[in-house]
This record gives structure tokens, C-alpha cells and sequence, in this order.
């Protein structure tokens, strides 16, 4: 299911999700899985199991669940990254969708 919800501080609304997605780091192959948490026009925030060093450049791809939409593909760079529960939550930045 997804929320909207609205923050002062952001000029793009931010969806709720709780999608799995792809995240592939410059420079390696191999995906890291992550969960989506929300997204907006500028940015998503993610779930990730190891920190991601803001500055960090990423491919997030989000798979769609209805075979006439496309899915959810960019180019990001990591903003922040903060512990959370025994994971880590991300802020990137869409620096590019594709």
C-alpha cells in the first residue's frame, strides 16, 4: 500500500512504499539488495544492510508489479546514511532516471 505524505522542508511530495529494490554501486557488478521506503521527484530513501558513503554513486532499480509500467530506474548519489534497527537507512538524490 502506498501513503503520501507531506514535509515543510521538501518541495516534492513523498510516497510511501515498501518495495524491494536493486542497488548497484560504480564500480561493482553485484547488486546490493535494499528496501525502498519512500520516494519523491528528487530522491528515495532505502534500507540497505551495510553502510553506503554519502557521495557514494548508485543505480536503483525498482521493479514494477504491473507489466504495463515501467519500472523505476535511476542513477542516485548517496546524501546521508544512518544506522537504523541492525540496518542502515539511506538518502539519495536522483541524479538521473534512465
Amino acid at each position: 500500500m502506498t501513503n503520501w505524505k507531506s514535509d515543510d522542508k521538501r518541495d516534492f511530495i513523498r510516497m510511501s512504499v515498501d518495495a524491494e529494490a536493486r542497488v548497484y554501486i560504480e564500480g561493482r557488478s553485484e547488486a546490493l539488495a535494499a528496501t525502498c521506503r519512500d520516494l519523491s521527484a528528487t530522491g528515495v530513501s532505502l534500507r540497505v544492510s551495510d553502510p553506503v558513503p554519502p557521495g557514494t554513486q548508485l543505480r536503483v532499480q525498482i521493479a514494477s508489479p504491473n507489466a504495463h509500467l515501467s519500472a523505476f530506474d535511476a542513477d542516485a548519489e548517496v546524501v546521508h546514511c544512518e544506522p537504523e534497527g541492525q540496518g542502515h537507512r539511506l538518502g539519495v538524490k536522483i541524479t538521473k532516471m534512465r
